[in-house]
């Protein structure tokens, strides 16, 4: 991942929205190199493809929260969510979901911009890789990592401009710009089944590619895209389809090489990459993201004052569902009955003692809260630290909710929860015996559970066409009064982001 003059190609070549008519939307790079010649042989499209990946950990549009694919779990996932707590009122607009019907808004646009920017340089790569010299093999696992690039970047920006699957008339409501190629005319919005259509084609044609090949990622290079990950985005994106048989499908097979970790590892901090990780992004020391990461939002121990002074916390009400018995309890700070200001969190004094002799990485001047999280540990300071975008977990809770909407037999779901949980030793006491709605509430608590923190939590809601209740300490939970408050499916404009002025304004085909 160390800077290369042809990695700067695709890096600075900024495609700002899907649609580029005005030069002001395009950033050249200043040392540019011509794309024949990042094309011209397969070794140097191999590190284009590595620009890929780097381009999900940068800082983008000037600004310090905008990180990469960090900010997309964190302001679009974690944020608005139900269970993610922060003492962050002057941000309820962005918790409340108040901009995505506000077309000029940064927070509008910016998953609009990075992911185009994302699929304009997979173009370039799936139109220019076969004129490379180099074998065929390794013209076809670049191929087919950069169709698995665009494929995810088509599925997430489906999640956030597109309704929900539920909502869609069976696909019949507007999806996306659906470019395939390098041309910036133009171009009307797909449906959203037309969206799902590409992502499916994309990903069945990287699984050929990625079989004709016979190549295999690197085992040190988790950062790097493969076959695996191909299923697990097919997994991601069925789900959301409400296409469960594919769903089970490809949640099995993209965790069929992956053990889920182990205690030791799972309290170990979420920043390197283990036995249970299918794809993530990079993270070193030498990296340049500083207070602009993830990590740096997130991690207990970052240095940074957006954790020291307001550290991530878990809902009271989803903390006090997780059973004494399971490990994943003891990655928050449990109040233990002892004094805090319930208002906003802040713990008091034995409280906070408490905090500084159990994580003695707490930076000096931190200030803890009740229901905390220890779940993120940096690796160094403000905030490094491995991005996480697919695991094992996640996939057998995928697995757990197609069976379940397949209407199979319970014993069968119950088994993937008692996998997930029991057998992995999470909750050594943990027994599913729950059947019907109750089973489903299961699959749910454990998602939330399992994956909080990782930019789940809204996406979730809005797959299921869930109401968030979020409560102050009043009413049984631990939100502050300007972020308690009821979101229903239908409220909104049904959780939707509305197309950015920076596409319609130039792109005609949307008229």
């Amino acid at each position: 991942m160390k800077n290369n003059k042809y990695i700067k190609v695709l890096l600075a070549g900024m495609i700002l929205v899907s649609s580029c008519k005005k030069d002001y939307l395009n950033t050249s790079p200043t040392d540019s190199v011509e794309l024949s010649k990042v094309f011209e042989t397969t070794k140097n499209a191999e590190v284009a493809v590595n620009g890929l990946a780097k381009m999900m950990t940068q800082q983008y549009l000037g600004s310090q929260g905008f990180n990469g694919e960090g900010t997309i779990k964190m302001y679009y996932g974690n944020y608005p969510g139900n269970n993610f707590f922060v003492n962050l009122s002057g941000w309820a607009d962005i918790i409340n979901a108040n901009y995505n019907q506000n077309l000029t808004s940064i927070y509008l646009y910016y998953p609009w911009f990075y992911y185009y920017k994302i699929i304009g340089n997979a173009n370039q790569i799936v139109e220019n890789i076969d004129a490379a010299d180099g074998n065929l093999a390794d013209k076809q696992f670049i191929k087919a990592q950069a169709l698995t690039y665009r494929a995810y970047s088509y599925m997430m920006l489906a999640q956030i401009y597109g309704n929900r699957w539920s909502d869609s008339n069976n696909g019949q409501t507007n999806g996306l710009v659906l470019r395939k190629d390098v041309s910036t005319g133009d171009m009307p919005l797909s449906t959203l089944g037309q969206t799902y259509d590409l992502i499916y084609t994309d990903l069945n044609d990287a699984i050929s590619l990625y079989e004709s090949s016979k190549l295999v990622r690197n085992a040190n290079k988790n950062y790097e895209v493969n076959k695996d990950v191909a299923y697990a985005v097919y997994a991601r994106a069925a789900l959301n389809k409400q296409d469960y048989v594919n769903a089970e499908k490809y949640a099995v097979l993209a965790r069929a090489n992956y053990e889920l970790m182990n205690n030791a590892e799972y309290k170990s901090g979420f920043a390197n990459p283990n036995g249970e990780w299918i794809w993530s992004s990079y993270g070193a020391s030498d990296e340049t993201l500083y207070f602009y990461s993830f990590q740096s939002y997130i991690a207990y121990n970052s240095s940074a004052s957006a954790v020291r002074t307001t550290p991530k916390c878990i809902s009271r009400e989803l903390f006090d569902k997780i059973p004494s018995t399971d490990i994943r309890r003891d990655l928050f700070l449990d109040p233990k009955g002892e004094a805090y200001t319930t208002a906003t969190g802040l713990a008091g004094a034995t409280m906070k003692a408490r905090a500084f002799a159990t994580f003695p990485d707490l930076q000096s001047n931190a200030v803890p809260y009740a229901y905390m999280n220890f779940k993120f540990k940096a690796n160094d300071l403000p905030g490094v630290g491995n991005l996480n975008h697919f695991r094992a977990s996640e996939m057998y809770l995928i697995e757990a909710e197609a069976k379940f909407f397949q209407n199979k037999a319970a014993s069968e779901v119950q088994g993937v929860l008692n996998a997930l949980n029991a057998t992995s030793g999470r909750d050594l006491k943990y027994v599913c015996t729950k059947t019907g709605t109750d089973l489903l509430n299961e699959i749910k608590l454990y998602r939330a559970v399992e994956l909080w923190g990782e930019g789940f939590d809204w996406f979730d809601m809005k797959r299921w066409g869930d109401t968030i209740v979020r409560r102050n300490n009043a009413n049984g939970g631990n939100f502050l009064t300007s972020l308690a408050v009821t979101i229903n499916p239908q409220d909104k404009n049904k959780w939707t982001w509305s197309i950015p002025l920076r596409e319609s304004d130039y792109n005609k085909g949307l008229e």
